[in-house]
């Protein structure tokens, strides 16, 4: 989804049409499927702030009466310097300048007024829609940590990344231009179409009569630009993804010489994306012109009614004046009404995606009566234990075994036997169909999530290191650790020397990818981190599989070190770094189908002795086998 995100870029409006945000006239824009059970849904989530947005739409309502006030109490000043000229040039009277001062003033206050509830109304909103993003991005992380494994195992990172991200980001911003902006637009039409009557049923007819032109433009312009929008949106996506192919991937292009078929598919996809944003962008932009056509074709109209009907004495020439004002003042909201309908779409179709994440199953992580030991022996007991990831999808069948405090058992098999599923099993990320998995004779379902992995240290095949120093990264095993614990955890795994030659030592900052040193030395320190953290009950998965010969030795080494007084799991596809285990469990196909030690298995010349003879014989050296 986030990669999806990158070439759905909004278009800049034509400078002075709308509000910001809307995107142009024409611009496809998301919807939500379910608009009014997603938008009661959200206005239950806010809660305690409904006070507060009925105190914003007050304000907002005041705000906008005091300015639609503005131009009527002007026109009365402009009747009366009209007045006063007329007067004086008869020889009648001379200009009232105190009267024309006094409503000047009246009117300066009540612009003043007004501001002071746009103020108010402004920054209770933009309090409002930050505490929403706030508590939003706080549900969703607490959300994620209560959430199944199975969730993030079925669905891309980035969908959930964007969730947190782009939709909480653009729900805030709409909610904070779409509301005020919503009640602005709605009262100063209504506002606006009064103060008109009053002034002149007929002017406000033949103003009136601009509105079905400039719906039939709107309509015109948004069914002819509406289809580049959309190929325009589809092709920033398309050549997006095919820069980041093309840069990540950049070495393989120059090695099989593709750099002229690359660039020609480039150009001929840029040349589509220069089409159809040239035309999306022509189209939008020929709106305000004509809006400004037909807009002055009604500013015509009103002028030449108004003066007709001021020299027969039906209206005053300061109402001329304020009812020009009040059409300037009547079509712009509603251009604005058509640009909040799309923010409302945007920040419902955005609240939809995050509700439906908030709103998905979480998993139990407390039971009653939990056990919780003081001390945890190590004895793991699996007893006829069946599981699969979906009901018709049995992958471990009636898996049976009994391991020792302190063993250090191995579980090896081929591609999809099982192997990792076990694990997954014991830590909890997921729970078996049938049978039981027992810790020191408790079941693991008795234990708190929490107080159950509190006992469990993995060490994976795919290494994690977060952005930060060497040191932060060792002491995320224990917290609380001291330096000279760290130090020795980190010569335990046979990682010290190599920290004190980096520059800074072990206040060196790894970066994002910790692409600054090497894959064997990310997981020498992630074998330190679960050394320092010192759990009874250790997981290896495949620690050893992306490294070379000499260092697979050290991290053996460090392993043998780190699994001294656990009982430890090893997963390894490479049989000579576990000819030493206590036990080797032999799987396939969710069963296990030979267990005992390496030269118990090797004796029997079963399923065990031919994997372990073919990697012998196809690297022609036991010792590295």
């Amino acid at each position: 989804m986030a990669e999806k995100n990158q070439g759905k870029q909004n278009v800049p409006s034509p400078k002075g049409f709308g509000p910001r945000g809307g995107g142009p006239v024409g611009a496809p824009v998301e919807k939500a499927k379910d608009f009014k059970g997603t938008l009661k849904q959200f206005f239950n989530y806010l809660g305690g702030y409904k006070i507060a947005l009925a105190i914003v739409l007050i304000a907002a309502v005041a705000s906008t009466i005091f300015t639609i006030w503005g131009p009527k109490i002007l026109s009365k000043a402009i009747t009366e310097l009209f007045n006063g000229l007329v007067e004086k040039y008869q020889g009648t009277g001379s200009i009232n300048f105190d009267k024309i001062g006094s409503i000047l003033l009246f009117m300066l206050g009540i612009y003043a007024i007004s501001s002071i509830f746009s103020f108010i109304q402004g920054w209770i909103m933009s309090t409002i829609t930050q505490k929403i993003s706030y508590r939003m991005r706080r549900d969703i992380s607490e959300k994620i940590d209560r959430m199944p494994m199975s969730y993030f195992e079925s669905r891309p990172i980035g969908d959930v990344l964007s969730r947190i991200t782009n939709d909480v980001d653009t729900l805030g911003q709409s909610l904070n231009q779409s509301v005020t902006q919503l009640i602005t637009s709605i009262c100063t039409i209504v506002g606006v179409l009064i103060m008109m009557l009053t002034i002149s049923p007929l002017m406000t007819l033949i103003a009136m009569a601009i509105l079905p032109i400039s719906a039939g433009l709107i309509a015109i312009v948004v069914k002819l630009s509406q289809k580049y929008f959309r190929t325009q949106q589809e092709y920033l996506g398309v050549i997006n993804g095919q820069v980041e192919e093309t840069i990540s991937g950049h070495n393989i292009v120059r090695l099989f010489n593709d750099e002229a078929n690359s660039s020609k598919v480039f150009r001929e996809k840029n040349e589509i994306l220069f089409d159809s944003a040239w035309k999306s962008q022509f189209l939008s932009g020929l709106m305000q012109p004509l809006m400004n056509f037909v807009g002055n074709l009604g500013y015509v109209g009103v002028a030449i009614s108004g003066g007709i009907l001021a020299f027969n004495g039906t209206i005053t020439v300061g109402d001329i004046q304020a009812f020009i004002q009040y059409v300037r003042s009547f079509t712009q909201p509603i251009s604005q009404l058509a640009q909040v309908s799309n923010l409302l779409q945007s920040m419902v179709a955005a609240a939809e995606r995050v509700f439906e994440f908030l709103n998905e199953s979480e998993e139990a992580q407390n039971v009653e009566n939990a056990v919780k030991l003081d001390h945890v022996e190590g004895v793991v007991d699996f007893e006829h234990v069946a599981f699969g990831y979906s009901e018709d999808k049995i992958v471990i069948h009636d898996f049976n075994s009994h391991v020792e405090a302190g063993q250090t058992v191995a579980i090896v098999g081929p591609t999809g036997a099982g192997k990792t599923t076990m694990v997954k099993l014991l830590m909890r990320f997921y729970d078996v169909n049938n049978g039981a998995i027992k810790v020191d004779g408790h079941d693991i379902r008795e234990f708190n999530r929490a107080d159950l992995r509190q006992n469990i240290g993995m060490v994976l095949q795919d290494t994690w290191l977060f952005k930060g120093t060497i040191m932060e990264n060792i002491r995320y095993g224990r917290l609380e650790a001291t330096d000279e614990e760290v130090y020795a955890a980190a010569k335990a795994a046979h990682v010290h020397h190599f920290i004190q030659t980096l520059p800074g030592g072990y206040q060196m900052a790894l970066n994002e990818d910790s692409s600054n040193i090497s894959q064997g030395q990310k997981q020498l320190l992630t074998i330190a981190r679960a050394i320092l953290a010192d759990k009874p009950i250790l997981i290896l998965d495949e620690a050893t599989s992306s490294v070379d010969t000499r260092t697979e030795g050290l991290i053996q080494e460090a392993m043998n070190n780190l699994m001294k007084g656990r009982t430890s799991f090893v997963i390894a596809h490479r049989l000579s770094t576990i000819k030493d285990a206590d036990k080797i469990l032999v799987m396939n196909h969710g069963d296990i189908i030979e267990q005992g030690t390496h030269q118990e298995l090797l004796k029997k010349a079963g399923f065990y002795a031919n994997l372990y003879n073919s990697q012998f014989e196809e690297v022609g050296d036991d010792s590295v086998a």
